[in-house]
């Protein structure tokens, strides 16, 4: 949780993402009451769909622009849209006014868009200015997803949140912001690259000595939590936010339910 800012009043469209919502709301809910207890109004619109990422990864230009309008419409009443995700959050932020750049019924709406768009530690260090109380007692180790790190330039902003956790010690591993080998469809279209791409991030890991992987983007880290458990690893894989939020009691991504 985190301890109130003055921005009563303000409101933000949280933009939970297609994995979050289907794999692991945890990470959706962790990120609702990281921006409501900064002192947001928080909204979840239920008309929410995909942001068109992977259409438009693959060249699928005009299913792109339908998804990205439809965004448009379901977020433009917000003051800030978060996105709990680096990649989705790239995809609104520098992508949109790509693919919309010659519909000029929507050149002005999505440079607005753009603007008040942003992924969730970049929110709530630069916007909500917020001090998080939290407790988890491990040694973690941070991945800088490609999208986040690459795209948007996060890589200060959780270090500086997970640096007010209580308890929390961080050791950086050894090129944190390699890539994953996820990529979206990238995994899919050429597995065994993937698969050696990730066990070398896997392998630095291990190195780091860390209890816990932390990370902003969902789909790097299930890809990530897949390779660990497959080597026998106890390492724990969780999205900063449940950390952030006083969650990271529950199984770790890749782990069994209770």
């Amino acid at each position: 949780m985190s301890k109130r800012s003055k921005a009563v009043g303000k409101s933000v469209g949280l933009f939970a993402t297609c994995l979050v919502d289907l794999v692991r709301p945890e990470i959706g809910f962790s990120a609702a009451s990281l921006i409501a207890d900064a002192g947001f109004e928080v909204q979840v619109p239920k008309s929410q769909t995909c942001c068109g990422q992977p259409q438009f990864n693959n060249g699928d230009l005009a299913g792109t622009r339908k998804l990205a309008r439809h965004f448009l419409k379901t977020f433009e009443s917000f003051d800030y849209v978060v996105v709990p995700s680096g990649s989705c959050a790239a995809t609104v932020k520098i992508h949109y006014p790509e693919v919309l750049a010659e519909d000029l019924t929507h050149v002005s709406r999505v440079a607005e868009m753009a603007a008040k768009t942003y992924e969730l530690t970049e929110f709530l260090t630069e916007v909500a200015d917020c001090q998080i109380v939290a407790e988890y007692s491990a040694t973690c180790t941070y991945h800088d997803s490609c999208s986040g790190y690459r795209e948007l330039g996060i890589r200060t902003q959780p270090r500086m949140l997970l640096d007010q956790v209580e308890g929390l010690k961080m050791t950086e591993c050894n090129e944190s912001s390699a890539c994953c080998g996820f990529g979206g469809t990238f995994c899919v279209k050429y597995p065994q690259i993937s698969a050696r791409i990730a066990t070398e991030k896997a392998e630095n890991v291990e190195r780091s000595g860390a209890d816990t992987l932390l990370g902003g983007d969902l789909g790097c880290l299930m890809n990530i939590a897949g390779i660990l458990r497959r080597r026998g690893s106890q390492i724990q894989v969780r999205h900063v936010a449940e950390v952030l939020a006083g969650l990271g009691n529950a199984p770790a991504i890749g782990q069994p339910q209770k």
